[in-house]
């Protein structure tokens, strides 16, 4: 896997909105954070459109994105907020430029079209972190910002009652399970074999989340993981004719007959304290009497700033 450069004080970061439409005071208070970072801030020319429930449309959403993947000043690409939106122009991106000189593209939510597109494709590992609103957490701000940096990146939790024990080490891949499961058997469908998975997700149904779980073991997908985090399961509703079972619950069944350690109750995700993961990057899992996920160190590329042939 590719590790881009990591950040330092004076790099420009892009704020573009790849997906639903931001408020634009959300983005300045954000924008004094990075500041305080030392980082320069360059917003889409179409941040604050407003297409339906679109940022944009999609030609707009598009060129602000293309630019910034081209723009070889500009080291990292926050997403302003997910929705939806990315799975209508991730086809038409061209990423030859973005291969040359490889960035840092944040978020999570929808945006996890793009880090199992990026992962997929082209090996570049990519950040699931929060994206403007989360800024003003201090945690999942303080965990993007040394992931950014390139400073140590591990996490030590409080092991839950359905998690199972064992230790895994193995790329770490996922994001949101809906969004997941959408992109099964397209261009942007990922390899999980082997591999630490890490899923979340929000506002969905219990059945819904059921039928999920059984897409992804039809498919292949959770028989050979390496190991699995869950993450937030956040705002998950029953019917009237209750389900049966808690978010948590379902997940446990659908993989008790694997032998893989699973870590459940991982902060991150539609919640306050959204750590960063690096996507791509090979991590080590240990779920005991506590939880531990540590990263391994990357080695950032050159960033080919002699490269002006765009």
């Amino acid at each position: 896997m590719i590790t881009p450069r990591y950040l330092e004080k004076g790099d420009k970061i892009a704020i573009i909105a790849p997906a639903g439409k931001i408020k634009r005071e959300v983005v300045n208070s954000a924008v004094k954070v990075l500041e305080g970072w030392g980082l320069q801030i360059e917003l889409g020319e179409n941040l604050f459109n407003d297409h339906f429930q679109y940022a944009a449309t999609d030609e707009e959403r598009l060129q602000d994105f293309q630019k910034a993947l081209d723009d070889l000043e500009i080291r990292a690409i926050l997403c302003a907020r997910g929705g939806y939106g990315l799975i209508r122009i991730i086809d038409k991106l061209d990423f030859t430029n973005f291969q040359k000189n490889p960035k840092w593209i944040i978020g999570f939510s929808d945006v996890t079209v793009l880090h199992s597109h990026i992962h997929t494709n082209f090996g570049i590992e990519t950040i699931h972190a929060t994206m403007i609103a989360g800024l003003m957490d201090s945690h999942s701000s303080e965990s993007l910002r040394k992931t950014l940096f390139g400073e140590s990146l591990s996490y030590n939790i409080d092991t839950h009652p359905l998690s199972r024990t064992g230790n895994a080490e193995g790329v770490l891949v996922g994001g949101n399970l809906a969004i997941l499961c959408s992109l099964i058997g397209s261009g942007s469908d990922i390899d999980t074999s082997g591999k630490i998975l890490f899923i979340e997700d929000i506002g969905e149904y219990l059945f819904r989340l059921d039928r999920m779980m059984w897409q992804l073991k039809r498919a292949g997908k959770i028989e050979n993981l390496a190991g699995l985090i869950v993450g937030g399961m956040t705002d998950i509703k029953d019917n009237d004719d209750p389900f049966g079972k808690a978010a948590y619950e379902i997940i446990a069944e659908a993989v008790e007959e694997y032998n893989y350690p699973v870590c459940f109750g991982f902060p991150a995700g539609h919640q306050t304290d959204n750590s960063a993961l690096i996507l791509g990057r090979q991590a080590d899992l240990s779920v005991g009497e506590k939880t531990i996920l540590k990263h391994r160190i990357g080695s950032p590329c050159s960033y080919h700033t002699e490269n002006t042939e765009l």
